[in-house]
């Protein structure tokens, strides 16, 4: 029981606090918080850390939900497995926070290109290179890249006029592509109709689709031709090239002035989901590590959550950061970024 005396001292002692600006505060904590709460005490009693410490608390908050990506533009016509646009917001902010604005920004496992295309779009950059391996997928960018007028509005008149049927995608997929249009529809076309747009060998068909459309589902020739042309309209922001960025690395590391965004096949520690989702998919994943870590201007890498990753992140002395993503199956899992000044 305390006596008066000791309440009497208390509550001399919380005046003059008081008029320090500091106030008594009960705060109910767990128990396994206790001591995270008495390594903040020094900081609580600070009034110059207030606000540093409510910028923690709103970056927590930003960091531990996923980005919407109905909020993010969507600019690319493939729907890619593995693709990055829930990413773009946090690489639009890795860009700004650059010391010095790139001239070049290099994304050497293209895929979907929904980074490359926001950055060319957005003006973060003023040359924005992308590089493919798969031919069928590169078929596609060199179209839209590099491109005829001619040859893109054959491509865009193919997909307006498709009538999305089972046997007219047979017959569509069954021949032979002899014309670069030609193939740029037959990846289109795989893409759209193909489970999770999957453009791998062995990859299946979609049956039931959304809302029992079947095939129809993805299929909006509309919404496909305008984001198309919506490229076209700032390729010569753009450069495309086919072939194995390993290949392309070397002429480009030594420019300080070049960002880099770096999305591989994810079959690190042992995953084989890369496999089945690209028809390129084994690469040295050591390798990429040693070639970028060369590299001459800042690089973001990312990755699936593996311990082989973070090791190969910290022997390249590349900064770890965690972010959350929402998976197909809508479950919430961190992916790394891996950073290079």
């Amino acid at each position: 029981m305390v006596d008066s005396t000791a309440l009497a001292r208390r509550k001399r002692r919380i005046q003059r606090l008081s008029g320090d600006g500091l106030a008594r505060s009960s705060v109910i904590v767990h128990q396994l918080c206790r001591q995270v709460l008495q390594e903040l005490k020094p900081y609580l009693l600070d009034p110059l850390q207030g606000q540093q410490l409510l910028s923690l608390i709103q970056d927590a908050n930003r960091t531990t939900s996923p980005t919407n990506v109905s909020q993010v533009a969507q600019l690319s016509p493939l729907r890619y497995p593995g693709g990055k646009t829930w990413l773009v917001p946090e690489v639009r902010k890795w860009v700004r926070s650059l010391p010095q604005r790139p001239a070049t920004f290099v994304e050497p496992f293209a895929g979907g290109a929904i980074v490359g295309l926001s950055v060319a779009a957005e003006r973060l950059i003023d040359e924005v290179v992308l590089i493919e391996m798969d031919p069928a997928v590169s078929a596609l960018w060199e179209l839209l890249v590099c491109g005829t007028d001619l040859e893109a509005e054959e491509l865009f008149r193919r997909i307006l006029g498709f009538e999305m049927t089972s046997t007219n995608v047979d017959v569509a997929l069954s021949g032979y592509a002899t014309s670069l249009p030609m193939t740029a529809f037959s990846t289109i076309l795989k893409n759209r109709v193909n489970r999770g747009g999957i453009l791998a060998p062995g990859a299946s068909r979609m049956k039931a689709g959304e809302n029992g459309k079947g095939l129809a589902s993805r299929w909006y020739p509309e919404t496909l031709v305008k984001r198309m042309r919506g490229i076209r309209s700032f390729r010569d922001r753009l450069r495309f090239i086919s072939g194995d960025a390993f290949e392309f690395l070397p002429m480009l590391q030594p420019e300080q002035d070049t960002a880099w965004f770096v999305d591989p096949p994810y079959t690190a520690g042992g995953k084989r989901v890369g496999g089945r989702l690209y028809a390129f998919s084994e690469i040295d994943h050591e390798r990429l590590f040693r070639e970028m870590a060369r590299c001459a201007g800042p690089v973001m890498m990312t990755y699936d959550d593996v311990e082989e990753v973070v090791l190969l992140a910290n022997k390249y002395r590349f900064e770890i950061k965690r972010v959350p993503m929402k998976t197909t199956h809508h479950e919430i899992k961190n992916e790394l970024l891996l950073l290079k000044a």
